[in-house]
């Protein structure tokens, strides 16, 4: 069985650390065990004490499922997002001010930077070479479809949904 070669110079893993919110769900994931980490409380004295001290526990555990989730089945990322911060934010008042506020910002971070992902988006082009697209295309006359009457304004409101404004005359 052959191995097959990693695309455009990129390893296995790389690939794999593109294809997903990779950095929201280790901010998520670090962020809640750093907060299971400043509990200092042994789990005895927490079951002893009852649900107040259980939801120190089960906040930051479901910020590391969350994480996981996030890292292993990108798929479902706006949920685990949104509930991600919501979890995270509760840490505040359940689990030592959220880690004293170092994991409930790296859990608030992490999740932020899940719901923001957007699989499969190209490189950003600058205003730049918009513009200096823009005016080859106008130039050039067959782009934007100006030799027949009345086609230049719909190629411009197509590029406008498209998010590529083209010029019209």
């Amino acid at each position: 069985m052959e191995t097959q070669e990693p695309e455009g110079g990129q390893d296995a893993f790389t690939r794999w650390v593109y294809g997903r919110p990779f950095f929201g769900g280790l901010w998520l994931t670090l962020g809640g065990a750093l907060i299971l980490l400043t509990m200092k409380v042994s789990l005895k004295v927490v079951l002893h004490v009852g649900m107040q001290g259980l939801a120190g526990y089960l906040l930051p555990i479901l910020m590391v499922l969350l994480g996981l989730l996030i890292l292993f089945s990108p798929e479902q990322r706006l949920f685990y997002s949104i509930t991600g911060v919501l979890v995270s934010l509760g840490t505040w008042v359940t689990s030592n001010m959220g880690g004293f506020m170092v994991g409930l910002l790296l859990g608030v971070a992490g999740s932020v930077l899940t719901f923001a992902w957007l699989p499969d988006q190209g490189p950003r082009v600058s205003r730049k070479d918009r513009h200096r697209l823009a005016q080859e295309a106008a130039q050039d006359g067959s782009a934007t479809g100006t030799d027949r009457p009345g086609t230049g304004t719909d190629a411009a409101q197509a590029g406008m949904v498209t998010g590529t404004p083209q010029a019209a005359q």
